[in-house]
């Protein structure tokens, strides 16, 4: 047989080509998504804590965006076509908010969300968005579990963050950084 019809030296091509792929990329094992923002404005000393409490939010809000239409968020996705038992659909998860005061010595907020993906969640989406491609509902599935569990987090950050909202924390520089980590179920 020819090189071209020997279906095992034709694998072994693909294969020796995929990892030579990953070792260019210097990245073997893509595990999380995230996105950092940082807000250098200072807020008027008489805004209410109300306005205060806002200028954190929209930061997450930013954060949070940046770290959907992320690439890292395309490859976490693409790993449900290649990678362990991910190709089941089947992987745990955290979304995690942090909140980071730099002009002060409070300690950094964090939020904490875990998810799980499901082969049910896969099945169902394929059926409404009548595509057939894993990486594609992947990603829809990755982005809805990212935005649930930032709202999840956040929901549970609010307090601490009214607490430093009371001790003038955020009276300087913040920075929030969003973060998706996935791994396979195991």
């Amino acid at each position: 047989m020819s090189f071209r019809t020997n279906p095992d030296r034709i694998l072994d091509s693909i294969d020796r080509a995929r990892t030579r792929d990953e070792e260019n990329r210097g990245n073997l094992f893509t595990r999380d998504a995230t996105a950092r923002e940082l807000d250098t404005e200072l807020p008027d000393v008489n805004a209410t804590p109300t306005e205060r409490l806002r200028r954190i939010f929209s930061l997450v809000e930013k954060s949070y965006t940046a770290t959907a239409a992320g690439s890292e968020m395309r490859r976490l996705a693409e790993r449900f076509q290649t990678v362990g038992d991910i190709h089941t659909h089947h992987a745990r998860g955290d979304v995690s908010v942090q909140v980071h005061y730099l002009d002060h010595d409070r300690a950094d907020d964090v939020g904490v969300h875990p998810f799980e993906i499901r082969p049910s969640q896969i099945e169902e989406l394929r059926k409404t968005s009548r595509s057939t491609r894993p990486d594609a509902l992947a990603l829809k599935v990755l982005r809805k579990e990212l935005r649930d569990g930032v709202l999840a987090s956040y929901k549970k950050l609010e307090p601490r963050l009214r607490d430093g909202i009371r001790e003038r924390a955020d009276m300087g520089h913040i920075a929030v950084r969003v973060t998706i980590d996935l791994r396979p179920a195991g």
